[in-house]
């Protein structure tokens, strides 16, 4: 008996060592599997950040239980190649660094430097000069309310949507699309086109900001006075012209555009212009042809510098007299401006532009993340982020509004008690009206260039103040047009137009054709045909694409499916508010905008900014024929990729080469996240026609009981 039960200890003792091996190797299996899929936040310098690298396994390999379990004698097996599972992962992520395949996609090198780069491309300079001029006009603080709700409406679920098929697809826009439906690759198309008609006048905005940095060193600042000009009789005098306008006015329209009275009359050529252009279009190349995988340490610059000029002169803005009415004026709410549906308008035009949806450059972005990077919440960081440096903006650039406000105002006040104290009462008394003065500001290149530099004129150390504002322009602007080319430059790499030539050569034939190109711009009439493809080419274009993105998505790619890949990438799924918004309210939205926009376009008509130098002042001017007919050529040549990529293929024409899927590895993911198939509720099966058996169908909401299928009935 004592033999016997010793024995059976010892047969014990054998199987709990058996038991404690196998939980010890289940571990050691999950936390293998943990580590082929790269955490987003993982620092090592040996791995590289991506989907894509060898960490990564297909779906086709065996699991790695039947790796592990290969003899007979099973656990003794499992503890003989433990030692060499870690051997072999070591060696597959060096193999992955010493030889990449053909297929293999860059990787972001981290996390910080993706959520940087987006940020970056999100945040530009409509944050700086478009959204303050637009809450001062449309309500102050009453315009937050359209705004945010536009925001929860639109930009957000757009966001997030963009975010989320790019990294489940990891392919740029074209290839994106192409592949949820082959009559679809025309929306990555239209977003390609629309990328680069608008990179060739964006960055017309940083070559005019490099033509203000070189000069801002210069003491006294050129716009601060008025020049002298010869006249005939070899006598000096101040410029008329800059007399009846303003040192500021006369500088931007005469000496940095020398603008023309109209856009039929483009005069001479500007070569201060043309050059800073090829400056401009030299340094885009020279931060992009490293590519993301070598270009951290640009994007930690340019996305990270603009703030710390916004908090230095957020500093200075609060400690100016009058910055406390300027930030009051901004902000102060006129709640009936809430029932214009002009408001509301302009609130979801911004939302959509500042968040650089519709470009392509998001989805491109996102398909360098690895397959289990949380979207979902960049997409919120990214977001937040962008509104509330909006917000930031504007207090900073009404803090000093107010304060060039006042100025004008006490000097105002300062003449007219003089010309009292002279006993001058029955001349002409200058009217001297805070309100008026503050509300006189201007949008765009007009805040930037004529207002925001009157009030540096008056700092103490403008130069330094001036060099700190258009430096900061600079990086606003070149970071969001890293954005934008790399929408372009993807897509044409995905689309394998030029198959053996590298993206380096890609990237410098765009950055080579766009600066050709935008040399239309430097000539008298340039910073017309500026507005003119501002107004048109990167406005209704992108709520066309915007809008057949969320049609893709929903209506074909199936929002059952998207749910599940997100869920799969995330760990989470959607919530029912960002499947509603994806399937009808986000369409409904931009319809609407579409639609008033082309109804105020067809009632007010469009006009543009003409200089006239007898008042020193700019004059509403109707566009020509051939600038409309140009606009409309301007919107068809992005749009009609749609339907005609569609056309085309039902005739047998392929216009996009098909290609395999990128590989996904949704096996992993499942087992990581423990996920079991998702059962559709009553509410899904109703509001988006997902079907019993998890189909989905292309119709309306239905309504009714819920079908039983035949085994429950029974």
């Amino acid at each position: 008996m004592a033999n016997t039960a010793h024995l059976f200890r010892r047969q014990s003792s054998r199987d709990l060592i058996q038991q404690a091996t196998v939980r010890s190797l289940d571990e050691l299996e999950l936390r293998e599997l943990r580590s082929r899929l790269v955490r987003a936040e993982n620092g090592s310098q040996n791995v590289v950040y991506g989907a894509t690298n060898q960490a990564f396994v297909s779906d086709d390999d065996p699991p790695m239980g039947r790796i592990l379990d290969l003899g007979p004698s099973g656990p003794r097996n499992k503890l003989t190649m433990q030692a060499s599972i870690v051997s072999q992962h070591q060696q597959q992520q060096e193999a992955a660094i010493v030889e990449r395949p053909e297929d293999e996609r860059e990787s972001w090198d981290s996390k910080w430097t993706f959520l940087l780069a987006t940020i970056g491309y999100a945040v530009g300079l409509g944050n700086v000069w478009r959204f303050p001029y637009l809450a001062q006009k449309n309500g102050g603080g009453a315009f937050l309310v359209p705004y945010f709700v536009m925001l929860l409406l639109q930009g957000l679920p757009i966001f997030y949507l963009e975010l989320a098929i790019g990294q489940r697809l990891r392919k740029g826009a074209i290839g994106v699309w192409h592949e949820v439906s082959a009559y679809l690759g025309g929306i990555g198309i239209s977003s390609a086109f629309v990328s680069y008609i608008v990179a060739l006048y964006y960055n017309t905005i940083i070559a005019w900001c490099l033509i203000y940095l070189l000069h801002s060193f210069e003491s006294p600042l050129p716009w601060a006075e008025c020049p002298k000009r010869l006249f005939r009789n070899f006598t000096y005098d101040i410029e008329p012209e800059c007399v009846v306008s303003s040192p500021t006015k006369y500088y931007w329209y005469r000496e940095t555009l020398q603008v023309s009275p109209s856009v039929n009359e483009p005069e001479q050529i500007n070569y201060t212009v043309a050059l800073a252009l090829i400056t401009a279009w030299s340094l885009v190349y020279l931060c992009m042809v490293q590519g993301i995988t070598e270009s951290s340490k640009i994007v930690y610059i340019t996305a990270i510098f603009p703030y710390v000029v916004l908090i230095i002169f957020f500093f200075r803005g609060i400690t100016l007299k009058g910055a406390s009415d300027g930030i009051a004026h901004l902000f102060t709410p006129r709640w009936e401006s809430i029932l214009e549906p002009v408001v509301w308008l302009e609130a979801g035009t911004q939302i959509f532009f500042s968040l650089g949806l519709a470009f392509g450059g998001l989805i491109a972005f996102s398909s360098y993340n690895p397959a289990n990077n949380n979207c979902y919440r960049d997409a919120l960081v990214v977001s937040v982020t962008n509104c509330s440096t909006s917000m930031f903006a504007g207090v900073v650039v009404f803090s000093v509004i107010g304060f060039k406000a006042t100025s004008i105002y006490d000097a105002c006040v300062e003449e007219r008690t003089e010309l009292l104290r002279q006993n001058k009462s029955h001349t002409a008394l200058p009217v001297c009206d805070l309100q008026k003065e503050l509300e006189n500001s201007a949008s765009g290149t007009g805040l930037a260039f004529i207002i925001f530099t009157e009030a540096i004129n008056q700092f103490p150390a403008a130069q330094l103040w001036a060099v700190l504002f258009f430096l900061m322009l600079f990086t606003l602007g070149i970071d969001s047009q890293f954005g934008t080319l790399e929408g372009v430059s993807t897509s044409l790499m995905d689309m394998k137009l030029f198959p053996n030539v590298p993206k380096e050569m890609i990237t410098g034939g765009l950055c080579v054709s766009c600066c050709v190109l935008s040399l239309c711009f430097a000539n008298g009439a340039g910073s017309y045909i500026f507005q003119l493809m501002d107004s048109f080419a990167g406005s209704y274009t992108l709520l066309i694409i915007a809008f057949f993105e969320c049609i893709g998505v929903s209506y074909i790619y199936g929002l059952k499916r998207f749910a599940d890949d997100i869920e799969l990438m995330t760990g989470s799924r959607p919530s029912l508010y960002w499947m509603l918004c994806w399937k009808y309210i986000s369409p409904i939205a931009m319809i609407t905008i579409l639609v008033a926009s082309f109804l105020e376009l067809a009632s007010e008509g469009s006009s543009y900014p003409g200089w006239n130098a007898l008042t020193g002042s700019t004059d509403r001017l109707e566009w020509p024929h051939w600038c409309i007919v140009t606009a409309i050529l301007l919107i068809l040549v992005s749009i009609l990729w749609i339907p005609g990529v569609a056309i085309l293929r039902l005739c047998g024409i392929n216009v996009i080469e098909d290609s395999e899927p990128a590989w996904f590895p949704s096996a992993e993911l499942r087992d990581v996240h423990g996920i079991v198939p998702h059962e559709p509720t009553d509410v899904e099966i109703s509001l988006f026609c997902i079907r019993a058996d998890g189909s989905e169908g292309l119709c309306c909401p239905t309504y009714g009981p819920r079908e039983q299928p035949l085994d429950e009935e029974e």
